[in-house]
């Protein structure tokens, strides 16, 4: 009984599923959860946005997202601040000590692709980057389409 190798999909997922382990593995000792990381990470490349604006990019609940905010509000790594004309919305903000953690957040991801792409040409990591971008592409285009009914391989 031969086995089929791994699909595309169960692939990706197991990579990005170690990713995310690893770098973990590594920022155990930082004292944050992956959704604060990954918020923090988010905002940061997103300084000013509002909170439902950020929860549509972590693609969570905006209720969900409030919770992760407390808390990081509380360890001083986010600021919220009123809109200029619209006092009922809060704009979001990493503030100094969250970019310092930020710093050490961008080595530890280094080190973890480093760790991921050991023995991988320079080529083949940009023409995998490449690939991937463009999968991801295909498929926001694709889910901005009522799906099909018939199921399709390829």
């Amino acid at each position: 009984m031969s086995l089929n190798p791994p699909t595309l999909g169960f692939l990706l997922h197991d990579v990005a599923r170690l990713l995310r382990k690893r770098f973990e593995q590594r920022a155990r000792d930082i004292g944050l959860t992956r959704s604060q990381w990954q918020t923090l990470a988010y905002l940061s490349r997103n300084e000013g946005i509002h909170q439902s604006g950020l929860a549509e990019l972590l693609e969570i609940e905006p209720i969900t997202l409030m919770r992760v905010l407390e808390k990081l509000t509380e360890r001083g790594f986010i600021a919220r601040k009123r809109h200029e004309t619209d006092r009922r919305i809060c704009l979001l903000y990493t503030t100094e000590e969250a970019r310092a953690l930020l710093s050490d957040m961008r080595a530890i991801g280094d080190a973890t692709r480093s760790e991921a792409l050991d023995g991988i040409s320079d080529d083949d990591r940009d023409r995998l980057v490449i690939i991937l971008d463009l999968m991801k592409s295909n498929l926001l285009q694709a889910c901005r389409a009522p799906a099909d009914k018939e199921t399709h391989h390829g």
